[in-house]
């Protein structure tokens, strides 16, 4: 995991370096000091002489102070590559997801994946600042301070080593049961997270729905549950520091007992036991600090897994390589759309198949509607198109090349998608609009914002193109989101146009209006439209009837309603629908 984790810290390698330095010169700063007072205590006190106790109390001032200006800037140092190499770790991860294909999006989650982000990057943070300081300071002051106990004494010096192999024993023992139950509990907080997040995404269906005493509740047992594994994993990790106060508390009495017989017969001078018990208190100080290094390490390491599985797992979408485009080219000639032979599953675990054996062709500049159930397979068959997942069987064809042969760049500037779910961002309604071409004029958003029937709403409001939009759009309707969506895919000028179910929210006249602007301004666009109204596709140049994953028919709506039964039934039902209102 080091070995994977280590390249991160590269841009931060002058403060790692710097940092065990400086730490080294304050380690031998403070083992000094004892044998400073030392010979304060055994000399200069007994000889009253007074030249050797000032100049000696002066120095160890002295090196008090620079070893204070020392471990400040050792944590200075640690701090600064710690804190580097988090946001290295977070940068790569974030643009790791980026790349992933929708396939292991839904592999992962995005509460786990904003854990991993945030709260697993910060463990390791901190383990790295601690690792910096501790992990260097503590066996450098515990080799040091023992050293120098053994000369001052080793008879008196055997306290250590009867503590430091029981203390190794249980540290061991701890380490190796709290391993598991850290990777539970962040598996814990990733439950939280996804509770935490699906409730304030969802906050509008729960108020009208009054369900937020089942969302507190929801919320509680995922919070106790996530205490309850914290407080398990935390009573095991406890047992160090009573274990580690007990063997200090032990060497000390065990040293003033032998060594205070030793001054009284006169086998150890009292500056040499006072300098001794410095020194314990600094082995064993070490120590602790070193057991505290390696619980936390225990926590890192299940931190570090899951960041190294995201960091390792492929993207899923595959690139053709520079040879091959450089021989077939990387541009989509037109719009036309081929599917041969399809079919498609959303993971290679699924028992069924979503789509099977769908074959068809779409002429470029054609217009086609998609219809059929809920759960037909009408949005998981044009998200190949885009190659937002890949076929599990079979080819999908645009411009007459497979999908994976153009760069994910190029096919997907080439194809404009507009989702089921109106997703806009907190900024302007300029920059929004902007993500389709971003340095597109007034003019022209104004045009594509005229053809997408969002024009008139946007002059009406006090800052045109400038408004500002909440997070998600969230001062806007329904209907005004869909529309900026549409304008908003128009502006990449795409040779394909999907529009998935995008007209739902705006009413017949507006749905009207914006197929009539469609036919005048996007006559060479291929453009695939799923609706669930059968009058938001009847005109178009042929339709798809979906069932159960499969094509049920395809053909002109006059032709559809002579030979299809599936469609004709939808149509009839939606008629008497419109009859009753």
């Amino acid at each position: 995991m080091i070995k994977k984790l280590a390249p991160f810290m590269r841009r931060y390698r002058v403060p790692a370096i710097l940092c065990p330095v400086a730490i080294i010169l304050e380690v031998i700063i403070d083992v000094s000091i004892p044998l400073l007072m030392a010979n304060i205590v055994d000399r200069g006190i007994p000889n009253q002489d007074v030249v050797l106790i000032t100049r000696t109390g002066v120095l160890m001032i002295g090196l008090a102070l620079f070893a204070l200006l020392v471990g400040v800037s050792s944590s200075w140092l640690a701090s600064t590559a710690a804190m580097g190499f988090g946001s290295e770790i977070r940068k790569r991860l974030f643009s790791r997801i980026q790349t992933f294909s929708f396939a292991r999006l839904d592999k992962f989650g995005v509460p786990t994946l904003i854990t991993r982000l945030t709260n697993d990057v910060n463990n390791l943070q901190n383990i790295t600042m601690m690792g910096l300081r501790m992990a260097f300071r503590a066996p450098f002051m515990l080799i040091m301070a023992l050293v120098l106990a053994i000369r001052i004494n080793s008879g008196l010096a055997t306290v250590f080593f009867v503590a430091i192999p029981i203390l190794t024993v249980g540290l061991g023992l701890i380490m190796s049961n709290a391993y598991p139950r850290f990777r539970a509990l962040q598996r814990k907080l990733d439950k939280l997270n996804s509770t935490v997040q699906e409730n304030l995404i969802s906050i509008r269906v729960v108020k009208a729905f009054v369900r937020s005493t089942f969302e507190k509740n929801r919320f509680r047992d995922a919070n106790q549950d996530l205490r309850d594994g914290a407080l398990k994993a935390i009573r095991l990790v406890i047992l160090n520091g009573p274990m580690m106060q007990l063997a200090i508390y032990a060497c000390i009495i065990a040293v003033l007992w032998f060594g205070g017989g030793m001054v009284q017969s006169g086998g150890m001078l009292t500056g040499q036991l006072i300098s001794f018990i410095s020194y314990v208190n600094q082995i064993l100080r070490s120590l602790m600090m070193l057991s505290m290094v390696f619980l936390f390490s225990v926590r890192a390491k299940a931190s570090g897994e899951r960041v190294i599985e995201v960091l390792e797992t492929d993207s899923g979408m595959t690139e053709p390589d520079p040879e091959t485009l450089e021989m077939m080219g990387d541009e989509v000639p037109d719009g036309s759309v081929e599917f041969r032979a399809v079919d498609f599953r959303y993971s290679e675990e699924a028992e069924q198949n979503v789509l099977s054996n769908i074959s068809f062709e779409i002429r470029s500049g054609e217009t086609i509607g998609i219809i059929g159930a809920t759960g037909s397979g009408k949005t998981s068959l044009v998200s190949l198109i885009p190659r937002l997942y890949d076929a599990t069987v079979g080819e999908v064809l645009v411009g007459g090349r497979d999908v994976r042969d153009y760069s994910l760049k190029t096919l997907r500037d080439a194809v404009a998608v507009v989702l089921q779910n109106n997703t806009l961002f907190t900024g302007t309604i300029r920059e929004n609009l902007q993500w389709g071409k971003e340095d597109a004029n007034d003019e022209e958003l104004m045009a594509v914002c005229q053809t997408a029937q969002a024009a008139e709403f946007i002059e009406k409001m006090p800052e045109g193109l400038d408004t500002m939009l909440g997070q998600g759009g969230v001062n806007l309707s329904g209907g005004q989101k869909q529309r900026l969506c549409i304008a908003r895919a128009l502006l990449k000028y795409p040779k394909i146009i999907i529009l998935d179910d995008s007209t739902s929210a705006v009413d017949t006249a507006t749905d009207s209006r914006l197929r009539q602007g469609f036919a005048e301004t996007l006559q060479d666009v291929t453009v695939i439209i799923i609706a669930q109204r059968i009058n938001s596709i009847q005109h178009a140049d042929r339709i798809l009837v979906l069932d159960d994953g499969r094509i049920n028919g395809i053909g002109t709506h006059d032709e559809l309603m002579e030979q299809n039964e599936i469609y004709r039934d939808v149509f009839n039902s939606q008629q008497e629908g419109m009859k009753d209102q």
